[in-house]
């Protein structure tokens, strides 16, 4: 179980190891840690080396934190994350938030890649989340509540800030980006989805799933953050049709979406709302 001491621990090396907390993280997903190549100026730090920091084990996920500038601004990018699939608990995969908001960061943009549901998707899309279904299973607020880090019952009706959503179809307009919109379904993994299951997901009104962002999400609304989700749509799924997916495939579609991707937050995070300290 995530304790204060241990979330107080690793934010106070993050303090030690840089001057200043940045106003905004980026937790990036599969094939997207290249994100961090945007910055100037950039100092990494090993999971390993953060106390307590759970390692990630997945391929394509780098498992260090990368600070630098980023349009004269300070920037924090956790490249890579941690999965309940990968046998760790609800708490672990959310502790980067935890440490991240305790250091003093408050806007979270939450990258990820996924499968389309919605039959207009193509791979290589980029959606922005406008909600989410939990479907793990898991919760990271299971257990004594830690009053200082937010409320028993925290509020889920607005979890993506409706600020930084409009500065995301702002920007994407403005850079002739296609920006798809939907609600993400967060599944627990590490296998994929049945032909069934995607029926059940269509109906429930899902529109892209995914074995990440819904755990760590949850703790960053308890904790106050400000929050922007974005989908690499990296397959589709067609029940009445359907084809394998391999990891392998999958990343080098969020690889080849990267690009497109970086150009979005770029544009982004060049305006004050993403960066503003409320």
């Amino acid at each position: 179980m995530t304790t204060p001491p241990q979330v107080a621990e690793a934010a106070d090396c993050l303090r030690a190891r840089f001057s200043q907390a940045p106003a905004t993280g980026i937790l990036t997903g599969t094939g997207l840690g290249s994100l961090a190549d945007s910055l100037s100026g950039v100092a990494t730090l090993d999971y390993g080396e953060i106390p307590h920091f759970p390692r990630a084990t997945v391929p394509s996920h780098a498992g260090c934190l990368a600070v630098g500038r980023f349009q004269g601004r300070s920037l924090a990018v956790l490249q890579g994350r941690l999965h309940l699939y990968e046998g760790y608990t609800p708490q672990e995969v959310a502790f980067p938030v935890r440490v991240l908001r305790a250091w003093g960061v408050e806007t979270l943009v939450v990258t990820n890649a996924a499968g389309g549901l919605n039959p207009s998707f193509r791979p290589g899309d980029l959606m922005l989340l406008r909600d989410h279904i939990n479907l793990t299973g898991e919760n990271p607020l299971v257990g004594a509540n830690v009053d200082a880090w937010g409320p028993r019952f925290p509020d889920m009706s607005r979890v993506y800030s409706a600020e930084l959503a409009q500065a995301a179809r702002s920007t994407a307009g403005e850079g002739g980006i296609l920006l798809r919109e939907g609600v993400y379904a967060g599944l627990k993994g590490p296998s994929l989805e049945t032909p069934s299951e995607i029926r059940y997901l269509r109906t429930i009104g899902a529109d892209a799933v995914g074995l990440s962002t819904v755990t760590e999400v949850t703790a960053a609304v308890h904790a106050g953050f400000h929050i922007l989700g974005l989908s690499v749509i990296t397959n589709t799924h067609d029940p009445d049709a359907p084809a394998p997916a391999s990891l392998e495939a999958i990343i080098a579609t969020a690889a080849a979406a990267a690009p497109r991707l970086r150009r979005l937050l770029e544009g982004l995070l060049s305006r004050p709302e993403a960066h503003a300290r409320r």
